[in-house]
């Protein structure tokens, strides 16, 4: 025999509980939705919102739990790479110079090599592009191509030599010979 609701019977309310069986607490309640607003806001990365994202991730920080905190912190920090990706504009290839530098600094390799390749790309006779290559190549051990490009750079400039001779961002190169020769050719 089925049973048949009637009007007058309502369900209880039932507290929430966990898989363990125990109720659930109000900040059990409140990860809950801070994990669902976290995978919303992954999901507008993942579309290429990334505005949107960074405005989702951006309201969560304040009430996210420490261990998510983090990785928000993460994902705003990418999200505000990837706009300002697409809306960098330069008036002139030593203003990009600087920004590609500024990307170096700051660990982000494969976007500076992409902003000191595009100036080579428009300017070929870019020395400095060269010279930003070649510190690249030499931060992130490459030393033969770093050399290919400190050679262009000093080709197109002969004062990179003079730069280059004192620049901390070759010290991994120092102990190389085909560096030495390119620096000090008189010796």
């Amino acid at each position: 025999m089925a049973h048949v609701k009637t009007a007058s019977s309502t369900p209880a309310k039932r507290t929430p509980r966990t898989l363990a069986g125990v109720a659930a607490t109000p900040q059990d309640e409140a990860r809950v939705q801070a994990i669902a607003l976290y995978e919303a806001a992954i999901r507008l990365m993942q579309e290429g919102k990334y505005e949107k994202a960074h405005a989702a991730f951006d309201k969560m920080l304040a009430g996210a739990p420490g261990d998510l905190a983090d990785r928000v912190r993460m994902y705003i920090n990418a999200c505000l790479l990837q706009v300002a990706k697409g809306k960098t504009t330069f008036t002139s290839h030593e203003e990009q110079y600087d920004y590609a530098i500024s990307l170096l600094n700051n660990g982000h390799y494969d976007d500076a090599r992409e902003q000191f390749r595009t100036i080579l790309s428009q300017k070929p006779s870019a020395d400095y592009a060269f010279y930003g290559l070649a510190v690249l190549s030499s931060m992130t051990g490459d030393s033969h191509t770093c050399l290919e490009h400190l050679t262009e750079a000093i080709r197109q400039n002969p004062r990179n030599r003079i730069q280059a001779r004192s620049d901390s961002d070759f010290q991994d190169m120092a102990d190389d010979p085909r560096f030495t020769e390119l620096l000090y050719p008189e010796a």
